[in-house]
């Protein structure tokens, strides 16, 4: 495979050490020459033991254009679909997008959408949880109703962002970044939307179907120029009348990212990072399978898995496929018009994805 990656930063490192250890051949764009340069002696080095000198890197407007296997956006959201729209027009045969899709105004999604179907382009969003080796058991038991009528389905995603900023030292706080503003996708609606995301997945696993409609709760936070909300309470319908809940926060330590489901029969359990390096599935009362990895092993299954989509032509059935993400989308937007409006705010899925498809 040949890729290009826009953005050198932690998403865009990530992204290329899991192509090269696919053996793809990788180009890096950035707006930004230092951060090409911080990418290629402070980032990739100290992550991976030493740049590789075999990824090329380029200067936003002098990069190669056309010929790519596979797109990468990993900049701020805030740039997301610009950056889509104008890949989707280079041809390649798929594009994957970094989560959050897009800003809470949903602004060019419908737009991208078309323009990705059009182009024949299979398009992925990086919710890359949902296809980890833990939530895929609780996946194929949901799928098989292995705990009787699903009753309920609970995920959080608490996550104190110190560790964020903690990986990204070039950052002084959320002002420097767009994870300081809940407009451009930051925030935790936005930055721990991996939550609302697999709630979505587990949900249509169980033959529950997508979300229409949302009851939350934010808490906004304005201080030092930056406005965010700190938590995000969600309650989630779907079509067939099922509900249950997602907590997403940048407050808590330390980190508690875990997923239950409950059916008329017995549950089940997911934790991410319960240990450092150590994610888990339990059944109830059955023994729990413990999977030890790293993080760019996320990314790496990630890769592995859209190379395994595009080959089998099955990129449309993905769970991160592009479609999955705009769902997620229309629950992030829907539930900061909740919090704004005081109500339940309801997803006409037959709108398309933009603002005219909350009611």
């Amino acid at each position: 495979m040949k890729v290009k990656i826009f953005g050198a930063g932690s998403i865009g490192n990530h992204l290329a050490n899991a192509s090269r250890r696919l053996d793809w051949q990788v180009d890096v764009v950035d707006i930004d020459p230092a951060a090409l340069k911080r990418m290629r002696e402070e980032i990739y080095p100290a992550r991976y033991g030493a740049w590789d000198e075999a990824i090329g890197q380029h200067v936003a407007g002098d990069a190669p254009v056309g010929g790519y296997d596979l797109i990468m956006i990993g900049t701020p959201p805030d740039h997301h679909v610009g950056l889509a729209r104008e890949a989707i027009a280079e041809n390649p045969a798929a594009l994957l997008i970094e989560k959050p899709l897009s800003t809470p105004d949903l602004e060019g999604l419908a737009e991208l959408h078309a323009e990705a179907e059009a182009a024949g382009v299979v398009a992925f969003t990086g919710y890359d949880h949902v296809v980890g080796e833990a939530s895929s058991l609780m996946t194929d038991a949901l799928a098989a109703g292995a705990f009787g009528t699903l009753e309920t389905l609970d995920v959080e995603f608490r996550e104190h962002w110190g560790g964020i900023f903690a990986a990204h030292p070039w950052l002084d706080g959320p002002t420097d970044t767009y994870l300081g503003f809940w407009k451009r996708g930051g925030g935790a609606s936005g930055e721990h939307s991996h939550a609302a995301n697999l709630w979505q997945h587990f949900a249509h696993a169980a033959g529950h179907g997508g979300v229409v409609e949302v009851q939350a709760r934010l808490d906004y936070v304005t201080d030092g120029g930056a406005d965010y909300d700190r938590l995000c309470l969600l309650n989630l319908t779907t079509q067939t009348g099922f509900c249950g809940r997602v907590v997403q926060d940048v407050v808590t330590k330390p980190p508690r990212k875990w997923a239950r489901a409950q059916g008329s029969d017995s549950g089940g359990e997911w934790r991410c990072g319960f240990e450092p390096g150590k994610d888990a599935y339990a059944p109830d009362g059955g023994e729990a399978t413990v999977v030890t990895k790293t993080r760019p092993d996320d990314f790496i299954r990630e890769l592995r898995h859209i190379e395994d989509a595009l080959a089998s032509k099955t990129g449309s059935a993905s769970p991160i496929s592009l479609e999955r993400g705009l769902d997620t989308m229309l629950v992030v937007a829907a539930a900061h018009r909740s919090q704004a409006q005081g109500r339940t705010v309801r997803i006409d899925r037959s709108a398309g994805y933009s603002m005219a498809a909350l009611d």
